[in-house]
């Protein structure tokens, strides 16, 4: 059996965030990081996410009748998801259990779900679950804890970076409501600027320092919307920097770029962002903009992408949004592929540049694309037909016998090696799948039509006779 005090300690953790204003929790410990010093206590102090708080939005509705309900709060890094999450479950006066999925696993949600029954019966109090990184947990553990979400005995407040419907399972994420949160805009980011400089407790207000023209705002630019990005910017920025005579820090734009050291690049090469910008590179291409698909390829690899999984998408890209208009695109597109695979980086990426705007600037037909889905479709509908006699191979005398390949016309005996022939199962004799549009296979649509008109009154003439 645990002792009172072992009892009180375990409270104590799991219930840190009920009690949002006891003295920034011992002060939240002078060593933290400035980002950790100054995240917000309560709605007062939140920044931005206005879509979700402002008057008569959403989590504003919810706060102000006291509604509970299950929540994943989905957003980019530092724009403050776990923050809020805190503070939603503080001021509902329920009980609190926070867990990371860093660090819990099947067990400890065991543990919460005893630990909410328990406060139900004794307290008659709902309990929140806090879960940040929840999109980290995996199925298993996702399958623990959804009957418990799902006969109310936990609230789900969830946190993640990581798009819900690919991490979080169906039945789970139909439990809960899913709240969107956005990168914290630039006005947002100069408050909790201005807030951390001035803030004498928790930030860097006794340290005073002001900031070189263009320096502020070359670390909001940097810092992709992240508020986290930006303090711990802050504090090396200032903190680095010697006072001069009147104990003031002035702190260069030099400084600020050392600072940042890099800018944030929001990128997950497994996850939703992978995905959306290989998706505005390959829209770039078909809208023949080379501006935006340079730009789109150069965020890809300034990244981390893998440029090899880029060229496999440029050479999709010259089949499917050029294809026959300009039968070099995809040659620009394959031999961008060997360059790169042969030079490297940063070397082979200019090959990669080169595919890219030759087929943004190359004429676009989505003919072959089409007419190959819709082909496909076809050969699934009438999988059962059988090939015409004359089509058949003929390797054995009885298959001769049987007219296998009797009538076959070899084409190159004709006259410019073409003769009217019918070359698809009769019930289809006069379907249609590709039709030129653009560029080089336009010079040949005329001559299509002609030997399609041909091949038309053929199969009718046969129809004749036969009936």
């Amino acid at each position: 059996m645990r002792s009172d005090r072992q009892k009180r300690k375990a409270a104590d953790q799991l219930n840190m965030f009920e009690s949002p204003g006891r003295v920034a929790d011992r002060e939240l410990d002078q060593q933290a990081p400035l980002a950790e010093r100054m995240r917000p206590r309560d709605l007062g102090e939140f920044i931005g996410q206005t879509h979700l708080l402002g008057p008569g939005k959403i989590l504003d509705r919810l706060l102000q009748h006291g509604q509970a309900h299950s929540l994943i709060l989905w957003g980019p890094p530092g724009c403050g998801k776990t923050t809020l999450a805190k503070i939603i479950a503080s001021q509902t006066g329920s009980h609190i259990i926070f867990l990371s999925a860093v660090m819990a696993g099947a067990r400890e949600i065991r543990e919460a779900v005893q630990e909410a029954r328990e406060v139900l019966v004794r307290r008659k109090a709902r309990t929140w679950l806090l879960m940040d990184e929840i999109h980290r947990l995996n199925k298993a553990q996702q399958d623990t804890l959804l009957p418990h979400v799902e006969d109310g005995t936990l609230l789900l407040l969830g946190a993640t970076t990581e798009n819900p419907s690919f991490e979080i399972i169906r039945p789970l994420l139909s439990r809960a409501r899913v709240a969107v949160l956005e990168p914290l805009e630039e006005a947002d980011l100069k408050k909790i600027i201005e807030r951390a400089l001035s803030d004498t407790e928790r930030g860097l207000g006794r340290f005073p320092a002001r900031f070189a023209e263009g320096a502020i705002e070359y670390l909001i630019a940097g810092s992709g919307g992240d508020a986290r990005v930006i303090l711990n910017a802050l504090e090396i920025a200032v903190l680095t920097t010697s006072p001069d005579s009147t104990g003031v820090r002035t702190v260069e734009l030099e400084t600020a770029k050392e600072a940042l050291l890099r800018k944030a690049v929001h990128y997950d090469k497994a996850g939703e962002e992978h995905f959306n910008l290989i998706s505005a590179l390959h829209k770039s291409v078909r809208g023949s903009d080379p501006d935006a698909a340079l730009y789109w390829l150069s965020r890809m690899l300034d990244a981390g992408e893998d440029p090899l999984f880029i060229a496999r998408r440029v050479i999709r890209m010259a089949s499917e949004d050029i294809g026959l208009a300009d039968p070099a695109g995809l040659s620009q597109a394959v031999n961008a592929f060997h360059a790169y695979h042969f030079l490297g980086s940063p070397e082979g990426e200019l090959a990669l540049a080169q595919a890219v705007v030759y087929l943004c600037l190359a004429p676009k037909s989505n003919s072959l694309y089409t007419a190959m889905g819709q082909a496909m479709q076809r050969a699934r509908d009438s999988g059962t037909l059988r090939v015409p006699l004359h089509l058949r191979n003929a390797p054995t005398e009885l298959m001769k016998t049987l007219g296998y390949g009797k009538q076959y016309k070899y084409a190159h005996d004709f006259e410019g090696g073409w003769v009217p022939e019918v070359y698809l199962p009769r019930e289809l004799v006069r379907t249609r799948f590709y039709e030129p549009k653009a560029g080089w296979e336009t010079r040949f649509k005329d001559q299509l039509e002609q030997r399609r008109a041909k091949v038309k009154d053929l199969s009718t003439k046969e129809n004749d006779s036969e009936t």
